[in-house]
């Protein structure tokens, strides 16, 4: 019998295990309560049922249409979270998910016209979000580009000949295929793009260069995946670190990252890349010196503001955390 944590209280079991790709696996999961959530959002995941180790992965089902809610998993070489979930787990295992989060969902837009936007893993979200204006928006407009690195690569390539798409592969396009990558030519070769929702996901800096292109192109309506764990405190450096939300203090070896000292504390973290590319450790300091390699997922605002990835913050004096 597996126990809940303080931030994933959802069992489910594993229904069964569908390989997408070569390493993308989708794992069906059965919750026997009422869980909650809207296409595009994600959740974290109990890594290895315990509360220490969290990993944020896209609920890449439909709420109202999928039987299942499914979490599809790219394995990482030497990922803790997608090497336990795509090797270890097996039909019938049971798993501890948290809350649905983040508002990257189509659910609220009022606009008819559509265009999403979508690289390797970060179709999740889209397909999700596809399949509920399918469901709700029959009518809409939905123009859906998704960039893969080879056609052995498309995730839920079955399910894609029931929608349009535009599929571009980066090596050995075939039939079907564009070859290359995503381009600004491509973009304007969409019907009203101007008048559409343009939303995207996949890697920061592919989503970067969509939100450049978009931008020149006069989107005003642009939407961009960002996971983001509401208490994430953090770790210092041999110093103290305090946090406020729960009031918490705790120390760290010199030279840890703030995600290191915080899951060395046993402080709940959603941590996916952990190289400053997904931002899932989003963390606020209220004060305390640190120097950072990575902004990559920050908008410079929330650098401002104090923001930091976990995992790219070195700590240079006492912290306090929000």
């Amino acid at each position: 019998m597996t126990m809940p944590t303080p931030q994933c209280p959802w069992r489910m079991q594993v229904h069964h295990i569908k390989q997408e790709t070569p390493d993308v696996w989708t794992l069906s999961l059965i919750c026997h309560d009422a869980y909650s959530y809207r296409a595009g959002q994600y959740a974290l995941v109990s890594i290895r049922n315990t509360a220490e180790t969290l990993r944020a992965y896209t609920l890449s089902s439909t709420p109202g249409v999928s039987e299942y809610i499914t979490l599809t998993v790219r394995r990482l070489e030497g990922g803790v979270g997608s090497e336990w979930l795509t090797q270890d787990v097996k039909r019938g295992d049971y798993l501890w998910l948290s809350d649905a989060q983040g508002e990257f969902t189509c659910d609220n837009q009022t606009n008819h016209r559509f265009l999403l936007l979508a690289a390797g893993c970060g179709v999740t979200p889209i397909m999700s979000m596809r399949r509920w204006l399918a469901k709700h928006r029959p009518d809409a407009d939905v123009q859906v580009i998704f960039n893969v690195r080879s056609p052995q690569d498309v995730i839920f390539a079955e399910e894609w000949r029931h929608y349009p798409v535009t599929l571009v592969a980066e090596n050995n396009a075939t039939h079907g295929f564009l070859a290359g990558r995503l381009t600004r030519r491509l973009l304007e070769s969409v019907p009203d793009l101007a008048m559409r929702t343009v939303m995207t996901c996949g890697p920061a800096a592919y989503m970067a260069w969509v939100e450049e292109q978009i931008g020149a192109l006069g989107v005003t309506h642009f939407f961009k995946e960002k996971f983001f764990t509401p208490v994430a405190p953090a770790a210092s450096s041999g110093l103290k670190i305090e946090t406020l939300q729960p009031v918490r203090e705790f120390y760290a070896p010199v030279g840890s990252t703030l995600l290191e000292a915080l899951e060395s504390n046993q402080v709940p973290v959603a941590a996916a890349c952990r190289a400053g590319v997904c931002g899932c450790c989003k963390t606020k300091v209220i004060s305390g010196q640190y120097t950072v390699s990575s902004t990559m997922t920050l908008t410079d605002q929330e650098v401002a503001e104090g923001y930091v990835l976990a995992c790219s913050c070195h700590p240079a004096s006492d912290m306090v955390l929000a």
